[in-house]
């Protein structure tokens, strides 16, 4: 019904404004809810713009609804995951959409982003260091490594939280079985271990590109790191760990509540009214998950880096 109307709209606040009034002034019945502004609006314009339109104040009884545009830096932050969200998997961030990140949305609401790799290859992804300076927040490792406006916050880490001796259980229980498995290619660098988390890989985290798109297509088909996962669980139910699978080739362990949504006790203090999260990995057994089903934040799936924009 709307396509041509919003397929013509422009970039512009003018743009914006004429939708809201063509959209009251025509269609008084229709209910102004966030979903129903986000389906319509999102394919067709800009998340930048879309936003604008994350809250109505809507008075039943009134013959004309008021449309209320809601954000500002102050009262909602924008959290984004990387890989896949913001970037290929693994791949540095391309030039324009650091550039739709930095000078469209973040004039008009905060910024940050929360992935499960470390500092280093974050800030790889993301163009280098700066990356603490250019987003409001930064969370590396789910948030156990966290960084305010370019400042670092105190942080925790796994092996003081779990313990050395059920750590090392863990790891050669890990070693022991990737020992059995035959997969197309094996590289190094099977475990990885974080600050936050362990990082576990059966095809080792040295692989190329190319083995790593190799493995993925394998798990699929063959449920490697699912059945890895299901192992660990029944071998360790008493270590209070949870397992999430996310981008090609490992999964994360880490404990309960140290998922993404750790990085939530960060902002607590800001009382931000909106908490936007942007994820690919969203279904259960994702890494995004935990943090796109959250009661504090308001999830957004998509479907490549290219989606978020």
């Amino acid at each position: 019904m709307y396509s041509n109307f919003i397929h013509g709209l422009g970039n512009t606040s003018d743009s914006i404004h004429s939708m809201i009034r063509y959209l009251i002034r025509n269609h008084k019945s229709l209910s102004f809810t966030p979903t129903f502004i986000k389906i319509l609006v999102f394919k067709r314009l800009k998340v930048s713009q879309t936003l604008l339109f994350s809250r109505f104040d809507i008075q039943p009884s009134s013959k004309v609804f008021q449309a209320k545009l809601s954000m500002n830096r102050s009262n909602t932050l924008c959290l984004f995951d990387v890989d896949g969200t913001l970037t290929l998997p693994q791949r540095v961030i391309e030039k324009e959409m650091e550039s739709f990140v930095l000078n469209d949305i973040k004039p008009l609401t905060s910024i940050g982003i929360v992935g499960g790799s470390d500092l280093k290859k974050i800030a790889f992804q993301m163009g280098g260091l700066e990356v603490v300076n250019n987003f409001d927040y930064v969370f590396a490792e789910n948030g156990l490594v966290a960084y305010k406006y370019g400042t670092e916050l105190p942080s925790q880490t796994i092996q003081a939280h779990v313990g050395e001796e059920k750590l090392q259980r863990f790891i050669n229980y890990c070693l022991l079985y990737m020992s059995k498995l035959h997969l197309p290619v094996k590289r190094g660098t099977f475990i990885e271990f974080r600050r936050g988390l362990i990082n576990v890989s059966p095809v080792g985290r040295s692989c190329s590109m190319e083995e790593r798109r190799q493995f993925n297509e394998y798990d699929k088909q063959h449920n490697i790191r699912k059945d890895f996962v299901e192992s660990l669980r029944k071998e360790f139910p008493d270590l209070g760990l949870v397992y999430s699978i996310g981008g090609e080739i490992s999964f994360d362990v880490f404990p309960k509540g140290w998922d993404k949504t750790y990085c939530l006790r960060h902002v607590k203090d800001q009382n931000f009214e909106h908490i936007h999260f942007f994820g690919d990995k969203t279904d259960p057994g994702g890494n995004d998950f935990e943090i796109f089903s959250h009661d504090q934040t308001i999830g957004h799936r998509v479907q490549s880096y290219k989606d978020t924009m």
